[in-house]
């Protein structure tokens, strides 16, 4: 199939669980975020949207030239489909920009109610092959977004065998499921928690010992270790480090995983790939990696990473064995709502303990972060403090230069000071 040999710059979507993750993905650099309503989405423990909120962040997104799109992935059961068609009428109308799909009775209904709507189709469709993503695509599906387990010599040949028009998705940061594409009985069977109806326990991060039936009690570690092994916990996905080879592979869009991490990773982890992903297009021929932006993203909650199945399968370096832990090395202290330019004066919203002596990283949307230290503090009724204690207290702090609103404030971790 004969191409266009330019190859297009893709678009960076980033997760939204609720409306604060939605304005700071979009303010630090996402082009799109994809977000679930009450009902029906995967992530049942995710903040979410109500309609009034859903509104709310259509329309700060819609205002920066930003999408949404909306997800209705869950493998749903018969009471399920219960209200569907009603809920698909209202956001039809609030202006979602594509819905996120898996289930082809969900497909259906799409289909019925918004037959103007865009529609993704879900990773959790196992989309492997360009026969299936050709034939979703017959069928009126504008984007395939493709199974994690995918290499990217697969993802080539799906993108040489499918319309030019036929949108291609991969998932390039985050944490990774155990089983297939985030298809996944474990824990529905352990928990009573049905991940594919957005309640998952994660189990897999949980530790295991071996049991023989003889021997009820007698925990064995299935390695000699006595603290267990952790043999279902994958590390996480990693992709920055490859721009160049996963843009010019014919890629529409790279997906942020993240609707239950924190404002702050969000954040810093699409500041990171948004950088990284200007500077490949401003100069492809010149580009080079530039090691800050994984130090960046490695200042975000995370546990250690992996390239997944992009160069192959992975092989037993894919798991973490010894802790289901976070890295966690920086703290998030703090979100400038609001400056001053006349006192110089930046008023903070608290996210964790800081005080007067502080050296605090100072991370703007766009640019360099840099350092500031903390000499003076006043609570809300202007008294000097020498901490800020409280959770989202009001601070405000003499800061130059001047810093606009959704700059972050981060701390690096007491215990790894």
């Amino acid at each position: 199939m004969n191409r266009d040999k330019t190859v297009r710059k893709p678009e960076l979507l980033a997760p939204a669980g609720n409306l604060e993750k939605l304005k700071m993905a979009v303010i630090y650099g996402a082009d799109a975020v994809y977000l679930g309503g009450e009902e029906y989405g995967l992530r049942a423990y995710a903040g979410n949207f109500s309609d009034g909120e859903l509104r709310e962040g259509i329309a700060f997104a819609h205002a920066r030239g930003r999408k949404v799109y909306l997800t209705m992935n869950i493998i749903p059961h018969n009471k399920d489909l219960e209200g569907m068609a009603e809920y698909i009428s209202r956001v039809r109308g609030m202006g979602v920009d594509a819905v996120i799909f898996s289930d082809p009775g969900i497909f259906e209904l799409l289909r019925e109610h918004a037959p103007d709507m865009e529609l993704h189709l879900s990773t959790q469709a196992n989309n492997t092959n360009w026969r299936s993503a050709a034939f979703w695509h017959r069928h009126g599906v504008k984007r395939i977004i493709l199974a994690r387990e995918l290499s990217i010599d697969e993802i080539r040949e799906i993108r040489r065998n499918v319309p030019e028009d036929l949108e291609l998705e991969i998932f390039v940061h985050g944490a990774m499921c155990i089983s297939y594409s985030g298809r996944c009985l474990l824990s529905n069977y352990m928990a009573g928690r049905d991940s594919n109806r957005g309640q998952c326990a994660h189990p897999c991060r949980w530790k295991y010992h071996l049991v023989e039936e003889k021997r009820p009690g007698q925990y064995f570690p299935v390695f000699e270790n006595e603290r267990g092994t952790y043999i279902f916990n994958s590390k996480d996905l990693c992709l920055i480090e490859h721009i160049p080879e996963i843009a010019e592979s014919g890629i529409s869009s790279l997906k942020i995983e993240g609707r239950m991490k924190s404002s702050y990773y969000v954040a810093t982890v699409v500041k990171a790939y948004r950088e990284a992903l200007d500077a490949y297009f401003a100069d492809p021929g010149g580009y080079t990696f530039d090691r800050k932006w994984l130090e960046e993203i490695s200042k975000a909650s995370h546990r250690e990473y992996t390239t997944g199945f992009l160069f192959g399968r992975p092989d037993g370096n894919g798991q973490v064995y010894g802790s289901s832990s976070y890295i966690r090395e920086y703290d998030f202290v703090g979100l400038v709502t609001d400056y001053d330019e006349k006192t110089g004066t930046a008023v903070i919203e608290q996210r964790n303990r800081f005080t007067v002596g502080d050296e605090l990283e100072v991370v703007p949307p766009r640019g360099p972060y840099s350092i500031h230290k903390v000499t003076e503090m006043r609570n809300a009724d202007g008294e000097a403090i020498e901490a800020a204690p409280h959770p989202q207290m009001t601070v405000y702090m003499r800061m130059d230069p001047p810093v606009e609103p959704f700059t972050m404030l981060r701390r690096k971790s007491v215990g790894d000071a």
